[in-house]
């Protein structure tokens, strides 16, 4: 099954990509084809609220979104990693998730999602997230952010995976269970339903 990995950290080795690397590991082994978008290589503008994407179904703005959508559109299955920034998500993922709003706007124009339809039983979206401290909300609006990301995709929030006090970069390898939970997690996820 298709599952692309929205890698959401400016830091790259860090705490959200090993556990992101685990995850997939875990989807590739269920026969997942993975796609990988690294949100700190690519150069995405905010979104400009000028209505664009109201009237015409899709973004005026041409830069490195471009190329995102159709895997936005398509893929059954989509796993975001993000680390905890003043207890949301990065700044460099949530330009593409409101930019996300052209395709919200285009499935509204064409009313082609119904939450009864098919689409929505059998796409899917999952969160991945690291903070550093122990607050009792340190997830509560990455979390937020995400459910209201997929199901603007037309997408089921399937759940989240989220380890507080990980605070320095690789702090995630020394943990006892993230990784393979986040393996285990990969191949439940990405597993057909007749599997």
């Amino acid at each position: 099954m298709q599952t692309t990995a929205i890698y959401g950290s400016p830091r790259k080795n860090g705490n959200t990509d090993h556990m992101m690397d685990a995850f997939l590991e875990g989807a590739a082994h269920a026969g997942a084809e993975i796609h990988r978008i690294y949100v700190r290589d690519l150069h995405i503008a905010g979104c400009l609220g000028c209505g664009h994407c109201d009237q015409k179904g899709f973004c005026m703005q041409q830069d490195d979104m471009t190329p995102i959508y159709p895997l936005l559109e398509d893929s059954p299955r989509i796993v975001v990693a993000s680390p905890i920034y003043f207890y949301g998500i990065t700044g460099q993922l949530k330009l593409l998730v409101d930019r996300s709003q052209a395709l919200y706007m285009k499935n509204q124009a064409s009313s082609s999602i119904e939450p009864n339809a098919g689409t929505w039983k059998d796409r899917r979206g999952f969160l991945l997230s690291a903070g550093a401290t122990r607050g009792q909300k340190l997830f509560d609006c990455a979390i937020l952010c995400m459910r209201y990301f997929f199901d603007g995709l037309g997408m089921v929030y399937a759940g989240e995976l989220c380890f507080r006090q990980l605070e320095e970069k690789a702090a995630v390898l020394a943990h006892p269970s993230a990784l393979e939970e986040c393996r285990e997690m990969g191949r439940r996820f990405a597993a057909r339903p007749d599997q």
